[in-house]
């Protein structure tokens, strides 16, 4: 890493960097005290250099690093519009020494804007860019973005963020599969029956409706960071864990990946929740939600059933599903064995096949196999084995933080797999618009309409 980088927040006094990049910076250097930067925040509401230290110091002081303060070499804040050129480049002549990092903590439209001002004599050399999700609106957009900023910077110093790709998840998934003869060798279509992906809250709006209610569970969720995870979980194996080997591998799945039979229709499912109590506190139904327009027909539960066209995972289907206001929290890859060819005669129960989890936060490993014994000692019956995978070093955003300041790209979205992932999803969000897919209801706290577990 730079001795001394430079870090740029734009959209400083927003939730993203109150609620997120504050505590994760502070957690980073908590975790790495060695590490020092100039911390530079820019908005367009003008507030003072004294208040925006206080914020950065609450916040350190909130997340239990306060003695972390101390690796901030400097924390000015510059008032300007960082969605113009003058204003971006007035920020970027403004910085202090180190390597520049430039986080558009801003909606994805408003970083489009600024990097479209730009021109490469603007950025000094070594300059990073960081954004959030989500990249682009479909693939023309997305295409767009990236000729873009490759305009501006090589592919390896641009980091599209996705929090998901936390690298404790990442070589979770990794480390288990290919360290272990006992997985490694059955990771195919030939062993495996199916792949469940599955990321459930039991949060609802929260106050999130001007983003929320154009995006909905399919765009928030599916279209970027469960097609990333699954990504991860049916690549080839890399040659090395290295930026370039990882992000090929991903993208050759993304590539790969279709709409089961290519059948939007039969094989995605879309609601929203009505009211309820989820995670013990009563909900009204979406509809009547602050902010929210029902004529958007915004869905708060998507799930769709993909296929990896490739000679490993042909035939293996990959459901992927998201959605608020759900009974219970569950963040998980759910890999499922297929069953024994022969099981001989005089054992009785269940011999479904096994079933190797991957929790997403808390990280666990989970295996659930049949067994016998007991009184009777021909019976089968299902155990679970567990392990506690721990939290990583930090948690998903200081990962990501930590390798955007380190110029790390493992972690970061290629520009053509966010292409992919709007091309993958884009069916999906045909048959919607046109009807195709009725829009069904389950109540908050509910698991969810009955009968999507065929999809």
């Amino acid at each position: 890493m730079a001795d001394v980088s430079t870090l740029v927040i734009i959209g400083a006094s927003g939730d993203l960097t109150q609620r997120l990049l504050l505590p994760a910076l502070a957690d980073l250097l908590r975790q790495q005290p060695a590490r020092q930067l100039h911390l530079v925040g820019v908005g367009r509401t003008e507030i003072s250099d004294a208040q925006w230290r206080r914020r950065v110091r609450t916040a350190f002081r909130e997340a239990g690093a306060d003695d972390a303060f101390s690796a901030v070499a400097s924390t000015p804040f510059i008032t300007a519009d960082a969605t113009t050129a003058a204003g971006l480049r007035a920020v970027i002549g403004a910085v202090p020494e180190g390597r520049l990092v430039l986080y558009f903590a801003v909606p994805p439209a408003a970083a489009a804007a600024a990097c479209a001002a730009l021109s490469p004599a603007d950025l000094p050399e070594g300059t990073i860019l960081a954004l959030e999700k989500p990249f682009g609106e479909d693939e023309a957009s997305a295409r767009e973005l990236n000729a873009v900023l490759l305009k501006l910077l090589p592919e390896e110093q641009v980091f599209r963020v996705d929090h998901f790709l936390g690298r404790s998840t990442v070589l979770d998934v990794l480390g288990a599969r290919f360290a272990n003869r006992l997985l490694e060798p059955i990771w195919s279509a030939e062993h495996i029956e199916r792949v469940e992906i599955r990321f459930d809250e039991t949060l609802g709006l929260e106050g999130r409706a001007g983003f929320y209610d154009h995006a909905g569970a399919l765009v928030d969720m599916i279209q970027s960071h469960l097609l990333q995870v699954m990504a991860v979980v049916a690549m080839e194996p890399p040659a090395a864990l290295t930026a370039t080997d990882v992000r090929d591998a991903t993208a050759a799945v993304l590539r790969a990946t279709h709409v089961w039979d290519d059948n939007a229709v039969r094989f995605s499912h879309r609601a929203r929740y009505t009211a309820g109590t989820a995670g013990e506190e009563r909900m009204p139904s979406y509809v009547d939600e602050p902010g929210v327009d029902p004529a958007r027909e915004t869905e708060t539960l998507a799930q769709v059933r993909v296929e990896v066209r490739n000679a490993r995972w042909a035939g293996v289907p990959f459901t992927l599903r998201s959605g608020k206001a759900l009974a219970a929290m569950r963040a998980e890859v759910d890999v499922v064995l297929r069953p024994v060819r022969h099981l001989p005669v005089g054992f009785t129960g269940d011999a479904s096949g096994a079933v190797i989890r991957f929790g997403l936060g808390p990280d666990k490993l989970t295996m659930e196999i049949s067994v016998n014994g007991g009184e009777e000692p021909f019976a089968l019956h299902r155990a679970t084995l567990e392990a506690d995978l721990g939290l990583g070093t930090h948690a998903a955003y200081t990962e990501v933080l930590a390798a955007i300041l380190d110029g790390d790209a493992m972690l970061a979205v290629r520009g053509d797999a966010a292409e992919e992932c709007w091309r993958i999803v884009q069916p999906v969000r045909d048959a919607w618009r046109r009807g195709d897919v009725p829009m069904e209801d389950y109540p908050a706290g509910s698991d969810g309409p009955d009968g999507w577990a065929a999809c």
